[in-house]
């Protein structure tokens, strides 16, 4: 099998770790390695498959050879160098919100359009790892009986705030558990006007609000879900809320569709789709929950039910973990394909 020259931008960050470790995990060809960062973590050594390998600082010049980048520093960094990655021959698998709805960029999730792979430029954008995790759940559904209409809310951990935010939730549980006063400094993001505590609490605030009300993530998985499935008339609303679990993101999805599906036909369909596992059996008390699905690969989804209250509906709880499926998997999923052809 051919190896290829790979680059991680973003190498230190919590997505950047989990690529470097799955990359590793999956086997991933990889010939050389190159670990690029901002200037903080230039100098930085981090160990891959038993060689310690120093971090870089990312410019243009570091993509001279690289064959596969792997983004995920961040929007503005993507923009500034994504494009110049691409100059120097390489693929980039972009997993920031940089190209998402770029036309001319695929959005892609392997389990549900690899065939938008092939129409690439330069650039493949990783989906949002909320939109990630519905979608592979609901590409089964929509391929059998046509999704009209999906009402989402999702519960999200920490860790799709990056380190900084899992750092919070320990600290902050620590102090109000030991009584002292608690001085939140990152929730719901880093540069707003007020910060809230996560630990013990809830926030319904990802990214900024729009104008009409919904949040930046809450429209992400709005469109997103439209341009993946390749179906603009799927009617998306979502209400995306922080929660405090330090990994895995669970998600509450309610689904109409235009020919009636049986709970049972659901979970038939679902047990032999790709990336899914179906955990489901209610009088075992068997259910996804963020500490099981942790570490693992597939989207888990249970609490299959028909909607009781409109004629062709159904409920399910879907629970997926987000640095894995949502972020690293994805990217070097679609890499393996690409290579695969």
């Amino acid at each position: 099998m051919s190896e290829f020259k790979v680059a991680v931008v973003g190498a230190t960050g919590a997505v950047g770790e989990e690529i470097l470790s799955i990359l590793d995990e999956r086997r991933f060809p990889v010939r050389e390695l190159r670990l690029l960062a901002s200037e903080r973590s230039e100098g930085k050594i981090v160990r891959f498959r038993g060689a310690e390998l120093k971090v870089e600082k990312a410019r243009p010049e570091s993509f001279d050879g690289i064959e596969f980048a792997f983004f995920s520093a961040g929007a503005k960094v993507s923009l500034d160098l994504a494009p110049e990655a691409v100059k120097r021959g390489a693929i980039v698998i972009d997993n920031t919100s940089a190209f998402r709805m770029e036309p001319e960029v695929p959005l892609v999730v392997p389990e549900v359009n690899p065939e938008d792979i092939k129409k690439h430029k330069g650039i493949i954008a990783n989906p949002n790892c909320s939109t990630i995790i519905m979608v592979v759940a609901l590409k089964p559904l929509h391929d059998a009986a046509r999704i009209k209409r999906v009402v989402v809310s999702t519960y999200q951990a920490v860790s799709g705030a990056g380190a900084r935010a899992m750092q919070a939730l320990e600290e902050e549980s620590k102090a109000y558990l030991e009584g002292r006063a608690v001085e939140p400094s990152i929730l719901p993001f880093a540069k707003a006007p007020v910060h809230y505590q996560i630990a013990f609490n809830l926030i319904p605030h990802i990214d900024v609000f729009m104008e009409n009300g919904y949040t930046k993530e809450e429209l992400k998985m709005v469109f997103e879900t439209q341009k993946i499935m390749g179906d603009s008339t799927i009617a998306v609303t979502a209400t995306t809320v922080r929660v405090p679990v330090f990994r895995s993101h669970s998600e509450s999805i309610n689904v109409e569709t235009e020919r009636k599906l049986t709970a049972a036909e659901a979970r038939r369909l679902l047990e032999s789709a790709p990336g899914v596992t179906v955990l489901d059996s209610p009088g075992e008390m068997l259910y996804p929950m963020p500490l099981d699905v942790s570490g693992k690969d597939d989207v888990f989804v249970g609490r299959i039910r028909e909607d009781n209250s409109i004629a062709k509906g159904l409920n399910l709880w879907v629970v997926g973990d987000q640095l894995r499926k949502g972020a690293a998997l994805n990217a070097i999923q679609i890499a393996e394909k690409i290579i695969r052809g």
